[in-house]
Order: C-alpha cells, then structure tokens, then sequence
C-alpha cells in the first residue's frame, strides 16, 4: 500500500476519533452555556475520567497534526 494511502487513512481515522473525544468533553449544563451563555467564572481542576479524556485529546491533536505535516512531506 502507498504510504499516502496510508497517511490519508490515519488522518481520517484520528479526526473521527478526535471529533467523538471533543464531544464526549461537552458537559450537560443547558444549550445556554453552549452557545456563550455563562455558566460559571469558577475555575477547577479535571479529575478523573474528564482528565483522560482531555488528554486523550491532546495526544489525538497532536499525532493528528504530525501525520498531517508527514502526508505534506510525502506528497
């Protein structure tokens, strides 16, 4: 298989990961707060499973953006 090929399947399949772990963050505080209401000012810390996701996340971002940056080179 072409690694281009295969550049293009990891990317798909990192965004959809990344798209579903982005939406799992959404917390149920009211469509209000979702579309710039505010909730609270508050700052606090992740614990727990919001805490994995979170980095997760950023691990997803950040190999998304590698493998972006290889398929540019490659191409």
């Amino acid at each position: 298989m072409d690694t281009q090929i295969t550049f293009n399947i990891a990317q798909i399949i990192i965004s959809i990961a990344l798209t579903i772990f982005i939406l799992l963050q959404i917390k149920s505080s009211g469509l209000g707060s979702m579309f710039g209401g505010s909730d609270s000012s508050i700052y606090r810390t992740r614990r727990g499973v919001e805490r994995i996701l979170f980095n997760i996340t950023i691990g997803l971002s950040i190999a998304f953006f590698v493998i972006t940056i290889l398929n540019v080179i490659v191409s």
